[in-house]
């Protein structure tokens, strides 16, 4: 596609343009902001006086330490399905379903047994 694209650039004048090279710096971009986001996001909590801070439906789900606070992005449940959890003892925990519902899919099925009446 980008062939016919440039193509019809050059008939038209135009120079040469990278549909990749120009993806590429997107997504470099859109890497960086979310990393200036994160980093702005652990200084406020630190300052603060906080743990942790929780987001989501950013990008991918993860709990990491960014600056010495608990990041904890729960993703987006309709893209990913992940969730975020925490447990009575106050542990945080991300679940990621499909990768449960993997693992759980090939394990054996036990059909139940009726007992005679």
């Amino acid at each position: 596609m980008n062939r016919w694209f440039n193509a019809i650039r050059r008939r038209c004048g135009y120079p040469y343009w990278s549909l990749s090279a120009w993806l590429k710096r997107q997504v470099k971009e859109a890497v960086k902001a979310i990393g200036r986001f994160e980093e702005a996001l652990a200084s406020e909590a630190r300052r603060r006086g906080f743990d942790g801070v929780v987001c989501g439906h950013i990008h991918q789900a993860e709990l990491r330490p960014v600056n010495g606070v608990l990041y904890m992005n729960d993703g987006d449940w309709v893209e990913s399905c992940t969730a975020l959890v925490e447990h009575h003892d106050g542990r945080m925990e991300l679940l990621d379903w499909v990768e449960l519902k993997r693992l759980s899919f090939f394990s054996p099925r036990i059909a139940p047994v009726s007992e005679p009446v």
